[in-house]
């Protein structure tokens, strides 16, 4: 995976700082909830205010209706009056009146009516105009009091049916808040809906344009992990993560550098050791073959000491190799499904030749396991562990292998009837080149990398190496994690 940027991924600028880009995305994310809440208090305040409005009209209405029932009363009484006594005072006061009903009449119908209730309204003017016209008439003409009272009496009966209006106004105004109060819930709750979904499509999407320039990071640090030097580093995004980009290729190319450098130190370090090396083992050959003339026995115990180390040289020269190659092999894992038991009977079945010279048995004890592994790893870290094993056992000696699971993970337990290990060696024994004090029974003794490639594969498993105390001989243990851990997953 490379991580320089796609194309596609130009469109949109990257703020300066890692910060901004946060901030840039919190406000866009907040920017549909703002307005959502903006609208809310918006349509709260209409509601506040046509609440308000509404209560006005109704104390409006009420008031007005009570005035006008209350002048009506007094029309209905001064007219009563005026059809039995012709006192002018009476007609003045009539007079009043009436203007004060005409003037409160005129406030109801400023009032939002309805049609039934403006007609009730207009009903009632008429009739209080037309009975104040007849008893302000000049000449005034003969009035029949029963007449009177009759008319003044259903004037009255009309406005207390006027009376109802302010009931009415108030009524309605209550249903017109209801219903509007009712759509403005299902406004605002389509809104927050909308809002909600819009913030989270939104916060999706910056999502994956901020973690970008993240992943990339993340890409090349596993690059470099797998020592893949060869691909440049590239990574788009605020500027602070851009150095921190260009920081990763240079520590890359620098990488690259050394390896290169450590690779040409091995090269030359191996031709310059393996060519007097090979001449000094070809002499100690031709020497202990006599080409040279008969030795004696004194001389011929020197060449075999001799050839016998430079043997030992050389095995050690390869051995520095492979080590050096496993370390760059346990970088990078081929992880896939393992059975263990099988792994195992493999590792054994090479070293049953070695095992049999000595007159050794080899014990397996195998339990079904699979595991998530690389499987030539794998084999050669029991191969290491069986070969220790074999080498430091001696001739009819009992070496055990065990597999199986124990708590959820795979362990395998090499154990030997050899000298052991020492309590002061166990920490140390897994270093590189760390020889420890038990002698080999073999005629060559290890380089004291074995052990060590060993524990590099083992921990590239995110698993564990370790010497078992207690018991006669050498007990190794090693547990294996059999599903994928944080290790396997970047090995992978």
């Amino acid at each position: 995976m490379s991580a320089e940027a796609s194309p596609a991924s130009t469109a949109l600028p990257y703020p300066r700082s890692f910060l901004g880009l946060l901030l840039a995305g919190f406000t866009l994310v907040a920017l549909p909830l703002i307005g959502a809440l903006a609208y809310s208090a918006w349509h709260t305040e209409r509601l506040a205010e046509q609440s308000g409005n509404a209560v006005f009209n109704a104390a409006q209405a009420a008031r007005a209706s009570r005035s006008l029932v209350n002048r009506i009363g007094s029309i209905e009484r001064l007219a009563q009056q005026i059809a039995v006594t012709s006192d002018g005072e009476l007609g003045d006061d009539f007079a009043r009146v009436h203007a004060s009903f005409k003037q409160v009449a005129g406030e109801l119908a400023r009032l939002p009516l309805d049609d039934a209730q403006l007609v009730a309204l207009n009903r009632t003017v008429e009739q209080e105009q037309a009975l104040f016209d007849e008893l302000t008439a000049n000449p005034r003409p003969v009035l029949d009091p029963r007449a009177v009272g009759a008319k003044a009496g259903q004037l009255a009966e009309n406005a207390y049916q006027t009376l109802a209006i302010s009931y009415l106004v108030a009524d309605r105004e209550v249903e017109r808040l209801r219903a509007n109060a009712e759509a403005v819930q299902q406004r605002l709750i389509l809104l927050v809906i909308f809002s909600t979904a819009l913030a989270l499509s939104i916060a999706l999407a910056l999502t994956r344009f901020i973690v970008r320039p993240i992943a990339q990071l993340d890409a090349s640090i596993r690059q470099l992990g797998s020592a893949d030097f060869s691909r440049p580093i590239r990574v788009r995004g605020p500027a602070d993560l851009q150095y921190l980009g260009e920081r990763l290729d240079w520590l890359r190319r620098r990488l690259t550098e050394l390896e290169a450098e450590k690779n040409r130190f091995l090269r030359n370090l191996s031709h310059e050791l393996k060519t007097p090396l090979t001449a000094l083992r070809e002499g100690a050959e031709l020497l202990n073959d006599q080409v040279a003339g008969p030795l004696a026995p004194a001389q011929r115990q020197v060449v075999a000491i001799m050839r016998d180390n430079s043997l030992k040289l050389q095995r050690m020269i390869e051995d520095l190799l492979d080590y050096q190659r496993a370390l760059r092999a346990a970088a990078s894992l081929d992880v896939e499904p393992v059975a263990l038991q099988d792994v195992v009977r493999e590792a054994a079945k090479a070293h049953q030749l070695a095992a049999r010279a000595k007159h050794q048995r080899v014990a397996l004890e195998l339990e079904p396991v699979t595991l998530l592994a690389d499987a030539e790893k794998l084999r050669s870290i029991v191969d290491n562990l069986l070969g220790n094993a074999v080498k430091f056992t001696p001739e009819g000696g009992t070496i055990s292998v065990v597999a199986r699971e124990q708590q959820g993970e795979a362990t395998i337990e090499v154990i030997d009837s050899g000298p052991g290990v020492p309590s002061e060696e166990r920490e140390s024994i897994f270093d590189t080149f760390f020889r420890g004090r038990a002698k080999a029974s073999g005629r060559v003794e290890g380089s004291g990398l074995g052990l060590a490639i060993a524990r590099e594969y083992v921990e590239a498993h995110g698993g564990r190496i370790a010497v078992v105390a207690g018991g006669r001989g050498g007990h190794f243990r090693v547990t294996l994690p059999r599903k994928p851990t944080p290790a396997l997953a970047e090995a992978a």
